[in-house]
């Protein structure tokens, strides 16, 4: 049986709809019960911060998809929950990390993969680029004001769709054992910059949509005036200040090479969520 963890969100909940879709004996792992997704699979309430809740959702399981907000106390008590109940094996979502990053998401993901990897489970790290789900944040104040700010500059990003991460994590897990070991690259099919968002929203709404460059500086004060906290808010303008420096310029092809479907592009995105923008 395979274990959806984070199943409410959007990876995690169209994993668990591909999996029961391919009748994949499978559990889902919610805090809310109302929050479960629409699938053909087992619903189970917990929280990562209790372990008896953990243990409970990990008995009987042989695979987790270990989807998370990359908090090392918490994935760190998935990861032990698993060793304590006999998972054999764990398919981590994830980027980039590392332990001296800038970017605490980044140092967590690092602390968070050196714990799986001296678990002595098996896994798999899906190591994804940017989220094109992101984009929906800016929506509002799309549809306000028909521009955004944001200080990637003119940097290019692989960005992914997290349909395409959840179907490749789907796959693998529905044959764990082939690719354990394994690290895997997920992008979408191009290197995008935010100049290019504005064009193909402008194309899709039919008005012109303005990207305005912007400092990390002025973009971390306008995400806390915006209500985001100061940590959280200092994390994101240190992101995408790399992505201006080119580091998420990094395109794979092995979305295709694991489930036989080329990823989404961002237009295809767009179209899918236009309500969203409109």
């Amino acid at each position: 049986m395979i274990l959806v963890t984070g199943a409410s969100g959007n990876v995690g909940s169209e994993a668990a709809r591909l999996l029961g879709a391919q009748h994949q004996p499978t559990r889902a792992l919610v805090r809310d019960a109302a929050r479960a997704p629409r699938a053909d699979v087992e619903i189970i309430t917990g929280d990562f911060e209790r372990p008896d809740t953990l243990d409970a959702a990990m008995r009987g399981i042989e695979t987790v998809i270990l989807v998370s907000p990359a908090i090392p106390a918490q994935e760190i008590a998935v990861i032990a929950s698993a060793v304590r109940e006999g998972v054999r094996h764990i398919i981590k979502i994830t980027s980039k990390a590392s332990d001296d990053s800038p970017v605490e998401r980044r140092r967590g993901q690092a602390r968070i993969e050196a714990y799986l990897e001296t678990s002595g489970l098996s896994y798999t790290l899906l190591r994804a680029n940017a989220y094109m789900q992101n984009l929906l944040a800016l929506a509002p104040v799309i549809k306000q004001s028909g521009r955004f700010v944001m200080s990637a500059g003119d940097g290019q990003v692989g960005m992914i769709d997290t349909r395409d991460v959840a179907a490749t994590a789907a796959t693998v897990a529905a044959e764990a054992t082939v690719h354990a070991g394994r690290t895997y690259w997920l992008t979408g099919p191009d290197l995008i910059t935010y100049n290019d968002v504005a064009k193909e929203l402008s194309d899709a709404l039919g008005y012109e949509i303005e990207y305005r460059r912007t400092t990390p500086a002025e973009h971390r004060a306008a995400m806390v005036q915006a209500g985001l906290p100061e940590t959280v808010a200092t994390s994101n303008a240190q992101a995408f200040g790399l992505i201006a420096e080119g580091d998420a310029a990094w395109l794979s092809d092995e979305v295709a090479a694991i489930t036989g479907a080329a990823p989404r592009s961002l237009r295809t995105f767009i179209a899918d969520h236009i309500a969203a923008f409109t």
